[in-house]
């Protein structure tokens, strides 16, 4: 059995201007991430993620999640694995010097290196390999629709537009620490 060995040093933790730990925070933060770069948010749909660091300085990345993981992007029809440990670093549009993703093609599995929007704008995503080869497909492929109406584990929803539902905020924080 391999012992999984992390090339996040704890020097990268300190610079880290954001740390977080847990998958619920972890999921969040990486989604929020992705869109304030102007990517889609479900681009990195991975499972169980224990830490996730940001040094905003250098735009450097990181996710860990317990164990690797695979997902199936049913829009395109391609199948991608993310690796316990993925690593990159983001700047407006574009994920460059990508590790820890790969995906299906002919029975093989090629590495990701690099991702982008086109620019100027066409609605297309592209995907790169350390050897030059690209694909791009529909950005809509890659974002997840965000529940409306639905709260956030943990969130209250102290308003409605519908008076006879609505309820105090006070019975909503009574209610809330209930659970």
């Amino acid at each position: 059995m391999s012992t999984f060995k992390s090339k996040i040093t704890d020097e990268m933790r300190a610079a880290a201007t954001q740390l977080y730990h847990g998958d619920a925070m972890c999921q969040e933060k990486s989604k929020f991430l992705l869109t304030e770069v102007g990517l889609p948010n479900g681009l990195l749909p991975l499972k169980d993620i224990e830490e996730t660091g940001y040094i905003e300085e250098t735009g450097f990345v990181w996710l860990i999640q317990k164990q690797k993981s695979q997902h199936k992007f049913e829009k395109i029809n391609s199948l991608v694995q993310y690796a316990k440990e993925i690593t990159a670093y983001v700047e407006p549009g574009k994920i460059k010097k990508l590790t820890g993703v790969t995906t299906r093609e002919f029975f093989i599995w090629i590495t990701l290196c690099e991702i982008d929007l086109d620019n100027p704008p066409t609605g297309k995503i592209n995907f790169r390999t350390p050897a030059g080869l690209s694909r791009s497909f529909p950005v809509e492929a890659f974002v997840i629709e965000e529940e409306k109406g639905v709260p956030v584990e943990g969130e209250v929803d102290l308003k409605s537009d519908d008076p006879a539902t609505e309820e105090k905020p006070e019975a909503a924080i009574k209610a809330s620490a209930a659970v």
